[in-house]
């Protein structure tokens, strides 16, 4: 009895052990940050994605503001930045306006053109005038995955959906590897504008970008990549890094080199 009490006392460790194998998951060192991992490595472009709540009686004085004051900023050879797209908030929050920048040189671009701007007038008077019709705003600091395209300006009409998702801590690795087979599935119809992660705002943040001609189009163009093998698995392996989406379906102002 005294033998058996001891193996049996000795096996426990073990089979504490391999019970605990079971249930914990083994997740290898990463060598690199994600930005290094999944960004475009022959650019070095950073974006900047703000998102203002005008207030409702301010919206069409909000547009025109913007609309005589944003190009002189994108067109001013000075600057090292450039207005990708500029929007309203068609279904989603209501009056809520979308703007999308490219810095082509990164950190040391943005510096610099924050720094020219303190220095420009018109654009300090255009901020203090901006304000008085804002309820709230909020920015984030860009960089695009490597494997989508690159947002380039495009005709009109159409309208775009901004599909932003709140990814679970430490899954951005894995969303970007699902997605880099994804995106083939959806390249047909050249819905696909861009692709970025955030690295400063909130963070562990995607935003996918698409366009298309109208509700319609969108819903075909959706339901037609279900039918395509492949592309419902992918879907499946996604949706539980997710912790919250949210889609905007948004309407180009006409400044916007995004048509």
């Amino acid at each position: 009895l005294i033998c058996r009490g001891l193996v049996s006392s000795a096996s426990r460790p073990r089979e504490d052990s391999w019970l605990k194998s079971l249930f914990v998951r083994k997740v290898d060192p990463r060598k690199d940050a994600h930005s290094n991992l999944l960004a475009k490595r022959e650019t070095s472009s950073l974006y900047k994605l703000q998102i203002h709540n005008v207030k409702p009686e301010c919206l069409d004085a909000y547009n025109k503001l913007c609309q005589e004051v944003l190009p002189k900023i994108h067109e001013e050879k000075h600057y090292p930045c450039a207005l990708v797209g500029t929007w309203n908030t068609w279904y989603g929050e209501q009056d809520q306006a979308v703007h999308l920048w490219r810095y082509e040189g990164g950190y040391p671009a943005l510096n610099e053109v924050m720094s020219k701007l303190r220095q420009n007038k018109e654009f300090t008077e255009f901020r203090k005038e901006r304000g008085n019709m804002l309820l709230s705003r909020k920015n984030q600091l860009l960089l695009e995955f490597s494997f989508w395209n690159e947002p380039v300006p495009r005709e009109g009409p159409n309208i775009y959906e901004l599909r932003s998702y709140q990814l679970r801590p430490g899954t951005m690795i894995e969303w970007g590897n699902y997605w880099a087979r994804a995106i083939r599935f959806r390249q047909d119809n050249n819905e696909a504008v861009g692709g970025f992660f955030s690295q400063i705002g909130q963070l562990y943040m995607v935003h996918h970008l698409w366009a298309y001609r109208d509700l319609q189009t969108r819903e075909d163009i959706r339901n037609a990549a279900w039918n395509k093998p492949g592309w419902d698995e992918l879907v499946y392996y996604t949706v539980p890094l997710i912790q919250e989406m949210e889609s905007r379906i948004m309407i180009p102002l006409k400044i916007s080199p995004l048509q």
